[in-house]
């Protein structure tokens, strides 16, 4: 499958602007913006997003009976593959559906579905702190930044999750 990329300099969520364009008749793609204002985490968490880290919705139509589990787990895989060339060690999946360094977050993955027009799509929201990390009392968060002390290039990483998603 092919994924056209949306970019944008600003929006609330980009998984609100995948469902508008899902609702427009486009069947995927990657939206992704410099800064969200209401990024969304799981169980109606905020996703806090610092310029410079990567906010992205990949969206596409699934068959009813995608086992939504296992994809969790793919997204995963993919998102752990592309930091991997950059952070040699250290990172793991945390169930459901985070990438830590260590003990420290340093990706979130939002998966949702919905309906539109007898398709049913699925919606991957990648929050990657690529420059800077929250800090929270409830869990140690970081960045790749901090990890490596080098600035990564949001674009080229973009890319790399695009081909992985492409070669599904």
């Amino acid at each position: 499958m092919k994924l056209k990329i949306f970019k944008y300099k600003k929006v609330k969520s980009t998984n609100d602007i995948a469902i508008r364009k899902i609702r427009s008749g486009i069947k995927n793609g990657i939206v992704t913006s410099d800064l969200q204002s209401s990024g969304r985490g799981r169980h109606g968490n905020i996703w806090v997003s610092y310029k410079g880290n990567l906010f992205v919705t990949i969206f596409f139509s699934i068959s009813n009976n995608l086992n939504l589990n296992k994809f969790k787990y793919k997204n995963c895989l993919i998102i752990k593959k592309v930091l991997s060339k950059y952070i040699k060690h250290d990172l793991k999946i945390k169930k459901p559906n985070d990438i830590l360094f260590k003990d420290y977050k340093i990706c979130g993955i939002l998966q949702e579905t919905i309906f539109y027009k007898n398709l049913k799509y699925l919606l991957v929201g990648v929050g990657l702190n690529l420059l800077k990390s929250p800090k929270f009392k409830c869990y140690k968060t970081t960045s790749v930044y901090e990890i490596i002390n080098k600035k990564v290039n949001r674009i080229r990483i973009l890319n790399e999750i695009k081909s992985n998603y492409e070669s599904i």
